[in-house]
This record gives C-alpha cells, sequence and structure tokens, in this order.
C-alpha cells in the first residue's frame, strides 16, 4: 500500500480510537500517521525560523511612517488569521452570517504576491529568506502598492456575492500582515487565537488536504506557534492597532460580548444572525466545516488533556510561553 494511504489509514484510524476513548491507541495511530506525512513533505522549522526573523528586519515602524497611506484605500477586504485549527472558521461563519459580508474561502492572493515580490517558486535554502522580499518592500516603488491593492480587489471579485465587505481567511497571511498594510492600508485584521497546547495538538491530530506541513510533529508545530506569537507580537509594536486579536476560547465562553466587539472593529452594526451563525447556509471548505453548522460547544477545548501524557515533546517547546 502506498505511504499516502497508509497514512490516510492511520489519521482515519486515529479519530475512530479516540471517539471510543482509546486515548493512548488513537495517539499511537495519530502519531505513525504524522511521520509517515512528515517524510513526505521535508518539512524543517528553520526555514519559518529565518521568514519570521526576516519580516521583523525589514518590516520596522521606519518602512510603515515611510509608506503610509499609498495603497488601495478600498475597506472591503477583512483578514481572518492565524494558525489552523484555531477557530478562524468559527469566525469567518460569524462574520458571514452578517448582511454586508460575504465569506470566501482561504483565499491564495497574498502568498502569491509575495512569492512574486520572493523573486522564486520555491525555497530550498534557510538563505533564500535573504533574497528579494521582505527587504525590497522599501525599494519598491511607492506607486506599486496602489497597483498591488488594486490587483487583490479586482482578483478576489470572483469570490464575492456583492456585499460590501468579504473575508479571506488564509491562516498564512499572518506572515505578511505588512504586506498588506502597505497595499490595503483599509483592510481589517483578525487574528484567530488558540490556547497553545489546544491548537498544536488540533493541528498534530488533523490529516490537511494540502500545505501546513509544520503541523506532522509535535515539536515543529509547538516552533511555528512560537514563530507566529513572536511575529504577531511584532505586528502589535510596529501597527499599533491594525490586528484585532480574538480567543477563541472567550468565544466559546461569551459568544455576544466577542461577536459585538469584533463588529464594532469591522465598522458593522450588530445582527442577530452573528449569533446564531449555524443557521447561515454556505459552502465551507476546512476540517471545522460541520462543526460551525452547530450552535457552540466547549467539549473541545480541552480534548488534548486526554492525550497529557504523550505530549511532553509539546510540553517542552511550549513552556516559554507561560
Amino acid at each position: 500500500m502506498p505511504k499516502e494511504d497508509i497514512t490516510h489509514l492511520c489519521f482515519a484510524i486515529g479519530k475512530a480510537l479516540e471517539d471510543r476513548k482509546q486515548y493512548d491507541e488513537a495517539f499511537n495511530f495519530y502519531h505513525k500517521g504524522n511521520l509517515l506525512k512528515k517524510e513526505l513533505t521535508g518539512y524543517t522549522a528553520e526555514l519559518t525560523d529565518a521568514q519570521v526573523d526576516q519580516q521583523i528586519k525589514y518590516c520596522s515602524k521606519n518602512l510603515f511612517e515611510q509608506k503610509s497611506k499609498l495603497g488601495c484605500e478600498d475597506p472591503a477586504p477583512i483578514f481572518i488569521l492565524g494558525l489552523p485549527r484555531a477557530g478562524s472558521t468559527l469566525l469567518e461563519q460569524i462574520l458571514a452570517s452578517h448582511s454586508q459580508v460575504d465569506g470566501t474561502m482561504e483565499l491564495h492572493n497574498i502568498l502569491g504576491l509575495a512569492m512574486r515580490l520572493r523573486g522564486r517558486a520555491v525555497k530550498t535554502k534557510i538563505e533564500d529568506e535573504e533574497a528579494k522580499y521582505p527587504r525590497n518592500l522599501s525599494e519598491i516603488d511607492n506607486a506599486y502598492f496602489k497597483r498591488f491593492g488594486q490587483q487583490f480587489i479586482e482578483e478576489t471579485k470572483i469570490y464575492r456575492s456583492g456585499a460590501p465587505f468579504f473575508i479571506d481567511k488564509m491562516p498564512n497571511n499572518f506572515l505578511h500582515i505588512g504586506l498588506i498594510k502597505l497595499i490595503l492600508p483599509n483592510a481589517k485584521i483578525i487574528d484567530a487565537r488558540r490556547s497553545p497546547m489546544a491548537c498544536c495538538f488540533s493541528g498534530f491530530k488533523q490529516l490537511f488536504a494540502a500545505g501546513q506541513d509544520f503541523t506532522y510533529g509535535l515539536e515543529e508545530i509547538g516552533r511555528y506557534y512560537k514563530s507566529y506569537v513572536k511575529l504577531m507580537d511584532h505586528w502589535d509594536d510596529v501597527l499599533p492597532g491594525f490586528v484585532l486579536r480574538v480567543q477563541h476560547e472567550d468565544v466559546v465562553e461569551d459568544l455576544e460580548t466577542e461577536v459585538r466587539r469584533i463588529l464594532d472593529f469591522c465598522g458593522l452594526e450588530f445582527e442577530q444572525s452573528c449569533l446564531e451563525f449555524y443557521k447561515t447556509k454556505r459552502n465551507i471548505k476546512t476540517p471545522s466545516s460541520e462543526q460551525v453548522r452547530q450552535p457552540i460547544f466547549k467539549t473541545a477545548i480541552q480534548q488534548w488533556v486526554n492525550f497529557e501524557t504523550h505530549l511532553e515533546p509539546l510540553k517542552r517547546v511550549l513552556k516559554s510561553l507561560d
């Protein structure tokens, strides 16, 4: 049997055993599936570390002072980003239940622009991150920032249904918040945050259709989470107020308060439909698609505790976040 088929089987058996509360056996299959998938991806945490360091190095306060108000002023985009399995699909469903907001999907336009600015289609070495992007953001002719923003608006029209605002839910966009600010200064950005152990383990036991290669190892996903927090702290420092952080546990605990907070940030009037998000009919192409068609439930918040004895490698990596 091909490795890919064995990998799918391991994750499926792991989920079946978890549903039967056979947690030790379930972890063994999740672990085996992740090892097989990791062999296929070839992911290394050093590449992410280098990418984050370059964003911090070149996307400085000085850059945003020099390049302020150059982009496309269209306020339509709402970016929901962060890590997968952090509650972003729930936030998207809440906002897409508003009459003024179109839900779309995980759009690749920002990632595609970053790739073009980087000047290569594939990263092969850590030192590649010292290439053109993001260093060239300070060198690009000012007129291009508006063009890039307008291009984003035009290219994403195909996913919209005519509402004034629309959502881009690509989680990996957190790496490019500086670029978003430069090309779409009036966009709204929401950071979907979930507690470290819950978020990381949920990602570890999920076999993604594509991408998210950092999730197939406990140490790797822990390091990625730390890099994400490090970079989000940087964006808070150099772009104060540009990002709204929404903690998943707070949404579960007090839905209405968090919904009103999100709508206020986006400049939207409160609508009851946002609290009854599970009634909204739309296509959802993420692993959380079935969960957001139901009212809020709290059972998933501490699921990782059932596997705690197996998660020491993850705990060690995340220890400095305490």
